[in-house]
């Protein structure tokens, strides 16, 4: 896993423009989208971006699950059907969509429940790429 300062130095080194122009351009085309982050396995945000988060703190939510969603990636490799590709988590006052990036970071994006679910996951899906190769 990667450390605080290798994650100041993957922001430093592609600027956080980069990741957070993307995530602003998926929460804000869903609609009701709350807000976005790009994060490690390790609970630490690259970035975020937020536009109305309805009472919550997306980094706060999100990072409370990156631990769920270690030990989901590792139950689907122990179970042997595959690496995990998304997850969603419908609840009563939001919607949380996650994405892998690759083994160590994914996006998520938390929008209103009555948010399109299916909107957000197609954007997801387009915009993982453009953030993986700014990744690397």
């Amino acid at each position: 896993m990667r450390t605080r300062e290798q994650s100041a130095r993957v922001i430093s080194r592609l600027g956080e423009n980069v990741f957070k122009e993307q995530l602003q351009k998926v929460v804000d085309a869903v609609g009701d989208g709350y807000g976005a982050v790009i994060m490690g396995l390790d609970g630490i945000a690259v970035e975020s971006y937020s536009r109305d988060q309805g009472g919550f703190d997306i980094n706060i939510i999100v990072m409370e699950f990156s631990y769920i969603l270690t030990q989901v990636k590792k139950a689907a490799e122990t179970l042997r059907v595959g690496g995990m590709e998304e997850l969603v988590l419908k609840a009563e006052q939001l919607i949380l969509v996650v994405r892998m990036l690759n083994h160590e970071y994914f996006m998520a994006v938390a929008l209103h429940p009555s948010g399109n679910l299916g909107k957000c996951r197609f954007l997801m899906r387009l915009t993982a790429p453009k953030l993986l190769s700014a990744l690397q």
